[in-house]
């Protein structure tokens, strides 16, 4: 039997008020520089408190908050964060970020050359982790400010430290976004990603080719010492471990604890961790530290930023107000690119609504699922849309998380004289996420890529 619309005093304008309140905070934290996601929690739980006094059953309102969740996937995105987190933190100590700076001073790279190479290698840590928030919080104090003395320009690096996080997390069999999108759309990780390849790489390739010539600085800035060491390039299997193992359709968490588990291997054998940082007791503190456990602790702001946020999502499901919006939009007898039209506005005014992807992705979802399965359109197609869809203005507007981020990390260039960059500068400077809207668009009128289908 299905229940009853959850109802709100002043009707649909109820239901919506929690997330106005959501919207303004997290705009005015964002323009006042919030430092991370962390600083949004209280915004969400003002927004919960709303919606609990405009609820006309606030029992029901508090176990609707419950069961959004309550999800499996959220569970999954969650636990997923916390082991990816883990993942980075052992990378990051045991030298691979030094490695692929190594390189680029190795091969002599200077300006736009620098800022290209600077976008590789921030994509291959977002791939290898499979977070955009991971990427730029050690990327970019450790590249930008050597760019000062590579003779690169601040807010082309910038970006082109954003947009290779972007990249990867597009690519990455492990990134939240491809998790959402292929579990939405009761898909396979491996076949989403190969089949994703269509898309991203030319958009990949041009971000690349821009960096390469729009990069350069017209003077060279001082010499920016940087901590570089080839000793991690051993490492380089982890990505390839954990990339083998979900191709073979084999379960996130087994790959995730297999590269774990690598990383420590090489790690220790190689004498670039030493066993006393995976597990450091603290007698008489009743304490312990571990990278693992700094690894976890990372991973705590965006998953509870999530949980409230999907919690507060549900409420608004139970109303009937997203169900109403969306059913004015009719596509009986539309055409396949009218329906993808559909898709991708959908899953866009989602993740603008809500300010984070996974979330949009979990709101519609089931939507586009059923759309998409009533219009033909194959799984794999729908899941790269939606992807792609949230790997947009995430990346470019000022009051989204990953410019924020990207914009605190360029503080880290004051010591050799560069400017401390503005999350719209970082943002802008996007190439990738600009180029996806460009692709997105041509996919969408050509129909390229609206035929790959799943193994039987």
């Amino acid at each position: 039997m299905t229940s009853p619309p959850l109802r709100f005093h002043a009707g649909a304008a109820g239901a919506v008020a929690p997330f106005a309140v959501f919207l303004i905070g997290v705009v005015a934290l964002a323009l006042a520089g919030a430092p991370d996601e962390r600083g949004f929690w209280p915004v969400l739980l003002a927004a919960w408190t709303v919606g609990l006094a405009l609820a006309t059953d606030r029992q029901r309102y508090a176990e609707a908050l419950i069961s959004g969740m309550a999800q499996p996937l959220v569970l999954l995105m969650i636990v997923a964060w916390l082991l990816a987190g883990v993942l980075s933190t052992l990378l990051g100590a045991a030298g691979f970020v030094q490695a692929l700076a190594w390189a680029v001073g190795a091969l002599g790279l200077s300006g736009g050359a620098y800022v290209a190479a600077a976008f590789l290698s921030s994509a291959l840590v977002a791939t290898a982790t499979g977070t955009s928030f991971g990427t730029i919080l050690v990327c970019g104090p450790l590249l930008y400010p050597a760019g000062a003395g590579a003779g690169a320009d601040p807010a082309w690096l910038a970006g082109a430290l954003l947009a290779g996080a972007t990249f990867g997390d597009s690519i990455s069999p492990i990134s939240d976004t491809t998790i959402a999108s292929a579990g939405t759309q009761h898909t396979d990780i491996g076949g989403t990603v190969r089949t994703r390849l269509r898309y991203v790489l030319p958009a990949g390739l041009l971000s690349l080719v821009v960096y390469a010539l729009a990069g350069g600085a017209a003077s060279r800035g001082a010499e920016a010492a940087i901590a570089a060491s080839p000793a991690g390039w051993p490492l380089a299997v982890v990505p390839l471990l954990i990339v083998g193992l979900l191709l073979r359709q084999r379960h996130l968490i087994e790959a995730l604890l297999g590269g774990i588990a690598l990383t420590i291997a090489i790690g220790l054998g190689l004498g670039l961790l030493q066993p006393m940082q995976l597990l450091r007791l603290e007698p008489g503190s009743y304490a312990a530290s571990s990278l693992i456990i700094d690894g976890l602790q990372r991973g705590v702001g965006v998953s509870v930023f999530t949980l409230l946020l999907v919690g507060l999502v549900r409420p608004l499901e139970d109303s009937g107000v997203l169900d109403r919006a969306i059913g004015h939009m009719d596509t009986t007898g539309a055409s396949p690119a009218r329906v993808e039209w559909r898709m991708v506005g959908v899953a866009m005014g989602a993740v603008l609504l809500t300010t984070h992807a996974v979330v949009a992705l979990l709101t519609v979802g089931d939507y586009v699922r059923r759309l998409g399965e009533a219009s033909g359109i194959p799984a794999y197609r729908r899941a790269n849309l939606l992807d792609l869809s949230v790997c947009t203005w995430p990346f470019l507007l000022p009051y989204f998380l990953p410019p924020i981020l990207m914009a605190g990390a360029t503080t880290s260039g004051e010591a050799v004289g560069w400017p401390r960059l503005s999350p719209w500068a970082a943002g802008v400077t996007n190439v990738y996420s600009w180029s996806l809207l460009a692709i997105l668009a041509v996919a969408i009128v050509t129909g390229a890529g609206r035929r790959d289908r799943e193994p039987q």
